[in-house]
């Protein structure tokens, strides 16, 4: 059965990691966010109001791009960040931060809500929801120079803004899965518990929650 799925979540927090271990484990096939590509992203950690609408436009073609392929690929596909984090989580905390400015932010909010109108929708979102204790943590054992700089009131207005757009997120059913707390890297059961959720919830099952 052709389903595609999207684990979202804030930096550090084991999307890619998740992407790769459900293509191991279940032979679906990944599509990983090109941070390393976007040629803008460590001149946007430097200096992020002169650099904020280069990147997240970058980040948004390239996106759009990996959607479209994506959906003509056969079987379950499952994607490392969407579209629509990159524009009403990353590109919004910019402008509510004052790092976008209004013109530039008005600019990309058009041109995303004109696309966004094309795209067809995941079957499933799965959220990965962690403190910034645990995201600092993981962005420190990474060792990504550019990340270095990071700031701690960055990620704690990422999280708020997850929180709501999960919240209020109509396009697909989401599941949550509480990252502190279930470690999918060194605690196998915690593996084969968030794996058994998600295939119940393509499943269509309605109430599944992480006790």
């Amino acid at each position: 059965m052709k389903q595609f799925l999207v684990i979202a979540g804030n930096i550090g927090v084991g999307k890619s990691t998740l992407v790769k271990i459900l293509s191991e484990r279940l032979g679906w096939e990944p599509f990983y966010e090109t941070v390393a590509e976007n040629p803008y992203l460590a001149d946007f950690y430097a200096d992020m109001p002169r650099w904020a609408f280069h990147s997240q436009t970058f980040f948004l073609t390239r996106r759009l791009y990996a959607h479209h392929q994506l959906l003509s690929r056969p079987g379950v596909v499952v994607q490392d960040r969407s579209v629509y984090e990159d524009a009403e989580i990353f590109a919004r905390n910019l402008y509510l931060q004052g790092r976008m400015s209004e013109r530039d932010y008005a600019t990309y909010a058009d041109m995303y809500g004109v696309l966004k109108l094309f795209l067809p929708p995941p079957q499933l979102v799965v959220y990965l929801q962690a403190s910034v204790d645990t995201l600092l943590k993981r962005i420190a054992l990474r060792g990504r120079e550019y990340e270095k700089k990071m700031e701690r009131a960055y990620l704690e207005q990422l999280n708020l803004l997850y929180e709501e757009w999960t919240a209020n997120f109509q396009l697909a059913p989401v599941l949550t899965v509480p990252a502190d707390r279930l470690d999918f890297v060194q605690n196998n059961p915690d593996l084969e518990l968030i794996l058994d959720k998600i295939q119940q919830k393509l499943r269509g099952d309605q109430y599944v929650l992480f006790e």
